[in-house]
């Protein structure tokens, strides 16, 4: 069976070089030498400039670094800090990264989130630590979205879920452990121009096709009867919204809460239910919201699977002991553990944010916004979080999390900071 698969990915990286072979243009009559007239020196064309790419982050000057002033408790930023030291402390990260002009090796992330934490420590006033930040970290700012350090903030939460371990009339939408036919091809260890990426399918009289979309999942039941289910909850449409955030806390009938944490995706591509709605005309793009969305699906349980079903991308999971369980293996702290893309920015590392979050009412009803800067640490990731101009902020578990992320959609900066090198190394 590896051995079909094997034939079958080479088969696909083969065809798609040949694919992107370009076909040469027909030769084009050369005209008589005599109609060949040398251009004089003076006009002699130069090469095409070859512009630049925008750098993803840019190195500031020291007259350029933000106030680093920070709304939440030092406990909770050491809680995360420690994470990112665990998960140096078992691997190796993700290898040294450029930043701007300069390599920043795991070893210096991990001296950095030592180093800011012994400067908080301290016993000194806000300025004075301000001045030994800016004394000990070069600062990096991200260029954004635009080339212009415009990022997009959005949240997301744990969801907390009613459901129990045994399908009742109540509890009947199910929650599925990984199959074991779901074949994971990891295509960069083919070919180096695929980094990163992968293929999950199954195989079908040794071919490997697709795995199954959400429709099929859901509506079909094509994983029925086959002993997947960890548990069953009482509401699609959370369930949906579990899928999205990726993990989530089980609330059983006996009070007990069973944590579940991402496992595998079926493959398919994510499809964003907003855009859906607003492009078939079912909310108006100006009210477009987490809120919206969520209650249009409510009003029309009749239209569950059409919508549900525009998005394939299907999440499976797993029991762990704690969480919410971030992309480092590391458990995720409120209001400081972000998601960016690992591509781009190191894992584990160190940053600092500045953007605006909302004020709520008790129904979730944004009633202002305020500006907020924090240090915060990058230990997560996800599948719409690409680029440099893509944050998620994880905004913690339940009901108030969930209003908080849900309006959470803001314009911000984003900081990297790595300790400075001392001469000789």
């Amino acid at each position: 069976m590896a051995r079909r698969i094997l034939i079958l990915v080479l088969a696909l990286l083969f065809l798609s070089g040949c694919a992107s072979r370009v076909r040469k243009p027909a030769p084009q009559p050369v005209p008589p030498p005599s109609a060949m007239k040398p251009l004089p020196p003076s006009v002699t064309p130069s090469p095409p400039a070859v512009p630049k790419p925008t750098p993803l982050v840019v190195r500031l000057p020291f007259d350029q670094y933000p106030v680093f002033a920070d709304d939440m408790d030092l406990a909770s930023l050491e809680k995360a800090i420690e994470k990112s030291l665990q998960y140096y402390g078992r691997a190796a990260g993700n290898g040294p990264r450029l930043m701007d002009d300069t390599v920043v090796t795991v070893r210096e992330l991990k001296e950095s989130l030592l180093a800011l934490r012994e400067i908080l420590r301290r016993d000194e006033p806000d300025k004075m630590k301000q001045a030994r930040i800016g004394e000990m970290f070069d600062v990096y700012q991200s260029t954004g979205r635009d080339g212009k350090n415009t990022v997009l903030f959005t949240g997301y939460f744990e969801p907390i879920m009613n459901g129990s371990l045994e399908r009742t009339a109540t509890y009947h939408y199910p929650i599925y452990k990984a199959p074991s036919d779901a074949v994971v091809v990891n295509l960069w260890r083919f070919n180096e121009k695929y980094p990163g990426e992968q293929l999950i399918g199954r195989l079908n009289n040794g071919e490997l096709i697709p795995y199954y979309s959400r429709s099929e999942i859901e509506d079909l039941g094509s994983l029925a009867d086959r002993n997947l289910e960890i548990a069953w909850v009482d509401d699609r449409i959370n369930l949906f919204f579990l899928h999205t955030q990726g993990s989530g806390k089980i609330k059983l009938p006996n009070g007990k809460l069973l944590q579940i944490g991402y496992a595998l995706k079926n493959g398919r591509p994510f499809q964003s239910l907003g855009r859906f709605l607003m492009d078939t005309g079912k909310i108006n793009p100006q009210e477009i919201s987490y809120q919206a969305i969520k209650r249009y699906l409510q009003e029309h349980p009749e239209d569950l699977s059409e919508i549900l079903g525009h998005n394939e991308s299907f999440i499976f999971f797993r029991e762990v002991k704690e969480g919410p369980v971030g992309s480092l293996g590391e458990i995720l702290t409120a209001g400081r553990s972000i998601a960016t893309d690992a591509a781009v920015f190191p894992k584990g590392a160190l940053a600092f944010i500045r953007a605006r979050k909302p004020i709520l009412d008790r129904e979730g009803n944004v009633e202002s916004w305020i500006p907020f800067s924090r240090f915060v640490v990058s230990q997560d990731a996800g599948g719409m979080i690409k680029g440099a101009g893509r944050v998620d902020l994880f905004c913690g578990s339940g009901d108030e999390a969930e209003m908080l992320a849900g309006s959470l959609k803001e314009r911000g900066e984003l900081y990297f900071l790595a300790k400075k090198r001392t001469k000789g190394r």
